[in-house]
């Protein structure tokens, strides 16, 4: 027997998340490692789900409140090996190679500011994630002004020259 639910992921509507899974206890520290080391001053909070032993939420951070956020996200979710972190001063595009990179990332489910709800599978071995919802559904299709507008954007932030 299969039962399907959907978690709400909850932050604050301009907070970047990633979420992910993972496959060893040193998570945490790793990941943690990748975030101080590159970029200066970032804020973080970082929950994983550990899916044998004792069966903890482990979890890391510099900031108290994106660690209990990280925390209550990971409890709520409960797939086993899921791991979230939550950033304040850097964009997941600035780690997200990085942590891709981490020899205990399996997969990563996504990265974005939009509010995020996640598709939970729950057998009697446990929960998994089957799949995220990131953001909202298209409302059309680019025009010129809208491509003009993204072309100055990514140059106004300095993501392009």
């Amino acid at each position: 027997m299969v039962k399907f639910d959907v978690v709400k992921i909850q932050k604050p509507d301009d907070m970047n998340v990633i979420l992910g899974q993972s496959h060893f206890i040193k998570t945490v520290e790793d990941l943690e490692e990748i975030l101080v080391s590159s970029v200066p001053g970032i804020k973080y909070g970082i929950a994983f789900c550990e899916s044998s032993g004792p069966r903890l939420v482990r979890y890391a951070g510099n900031d108290e409140e994106l660690t209990r956020l990280a925390i209550e996200n990971a409890k709520n979710v409960g797939a086993g090996h899921f791991f979230i972190i939550l950033l304040s001063g850097a964009y997941p595009i600035n780690i997200l190679n990085s942590i891709k990179n981490c020899q205990e990332v399996v997969n990563i489910y996504a990265a974005s500011a939009n509010p995020i709800e996640v598709i939970i599978a729950q057998t009697d071995q446990g929960r998994g994630v089957m799949g995220v919802i990131d953001g909202l559904s298209p409302l059309g299709i680019e025009s010129a002004d809208d491509k003009k507008a993204r072309h100055e954007f990514l140059r106004k932030i300095g993501y392009k020259k």
